[in-house]
């Protein structure tokens, strides 16, 4: 076989995002740090982690701690330690690279352009609670100008349907639902890996 890297199709049409997941620790463990979106932006009142869309030439990471520092007002030494996490490709037409980092000396502070609120929920709910798992169906519509008669059946083409799990958190009084209940889902366990190793390396720095 001749070796060859493979990409990813079509990966330039895809809308490139990245997040941070932050951890801020605790004396008793770590609390992951959520925002509520700004009235003035789209979706309002959304609850998310830091992120955004990236610029022309960024780097994944280079977007994760650009919005995470733009959104929480904090410096990029602030960030102590990140890890990538697995990627997730959206069936909308979005690739999101989330990372979890720890933030120091954290103060509470945020862009009210862009933020509304900040608050924490202890990592250890997210272990013990099971995501609500919900099901969207996604239907392949073909528009008006589609060339139905160039294909086998016409109008009564029998197109694949897909679907989309929608899964919700609930603390407190908040309701962590949608993308960010997806990644948080899902990086459970990378998580707790990247705590483990943060342990055993500050456990090395101090003998």
């Amino acid at each position: 076989m001749i070796r060859r890297q493979p990409s990813m199709m079509d990966f330039d049409s895809y809308h490139k995002f990245s997040v941070v997941i932050p951890l801020i620790q605790r004396p008793d463990g770590y609390d992951v740090l959520f925002e509520v979106r700004a009235s003035n932006l789209k979706q309002p009142g959304e609850i998310c982690f830091p992120g955004g869309r990236a610029e022309a030439q960024e780097t994944p990471w280079e977007t994760a701690s650009r919005e995470a520092c733009e959104e929480l007002l904090i410096q990029k030494s602030q960030i102590e330690e990140a890890m990538p996490l697995d990627v997730f490709i959206s069936p909308f037409d979005m690739i999101i690279s989330p990372y979890v980092a720890v933030l120091k000396d954290y103060q509470g502070t945020m862009s009210p352009a862009e933020v509304a609120q900040v608050f924490t929920v202890p990592f250890g709910f997210f272990k013990t609670h099971t995501a609500t798992t919900y099901e969207c169906r996604v239907d392949n519509r073909p528009g008006d100008d589609f060339p139905f008669d160039k294909i086998p059946g016409g109008r009564n083409y029998p197109w694949r349907h897909g679907k989309y799990e929608v899964n919700f958190y609930e603390y407190e009084d908040k309701v962590i639902w949608g993308l960010t209940a997806k990644i948080m889902k899902v990086s459970v366990g990378l998580i707790e890996s990247f705590i483990r190793q943060l342990e055993a390396k500050k456990d090395e720095e101090e003998k």
